[in-house]
């Protein structure tokens, strides 16, 4: 199970835990997904996507017709 955005593609990045003394370890931050079943108007049909929280705020603002586009093209 990947932990990527199907819409942005926004996945893990890398950085460092910092302690009090300053010593850095590796850590990575995760990105914020949620898993959803989003109504696609265009296709007449639900859609599990599984998308970051960003993505989400973006997809109820401008509409479903990436979503469309991205599964009529085979990627999600």
């Amino acid at each position: 199970m990947s932990k990527k955005c199907e819409i942005s593609e926004v996945g893990p990045m890398t950085g460092h835990n910092v302690s009090h003394a300053n010593n850095r370890t590796p850590r990575r931050f995760l990105p914020n997904l949620q898993s959803k079943r989003i109504w696609v108007q265009e296709l007449k049909r639900y859609v599990n996507v599984k998308l970051s929280t960003k993505a989400l705020k973006t997809v109820t603002k401008n509409g479903t017709a990436e979503i469309a586009k991205l599964v009529r093209a085979g990627k999600i």
